[in-house]
């Protein structure tokens, strides 16, 4: 999902049955929110890539400028390779 990280407005979507993507795409938005600003008050700069981990999955959300990637995967995914993916996805966002 690419979702606005200021509004947490869905701009594209493809989710899988079962997916509430409306909440997931505001849940995802808002923790990357919190995250860049937290980081930028500690002096740590910009965040590049945030994974929440759950009982059932993962969020993972990777940003540029106003945007926000949000994706959802099952617990026994190879994180690196979505964090790799991510990132470079995140890249390509205008």
């Amino acid at each position: 999902m690419v979702v606005d990280a200021q509004d947490d407005i869905i701009i594209d979507a493809t989710a899988r049955h079962g997916i509430k993507a409306s909440t997931v795409a505001a849940l995802g938005a808002s923790i990357y929110r919190k995250a860049r600003q937290s980081a930028g008050a500690a002096g740590l700069g910009d965040t590049a890539f945030l994974r929440m981990e759950a009982e059932y999955g993962h969020i993972f959300a990777a940003g540029r400028g106003s945007l926000v990637l949000i994706a959802v995967a099952k617990s026994s995914v190879n994180v690196g390779i979505v964090r790799l993916e991510m990132i470079r996805a995140a890249a390509g966002l205008a």
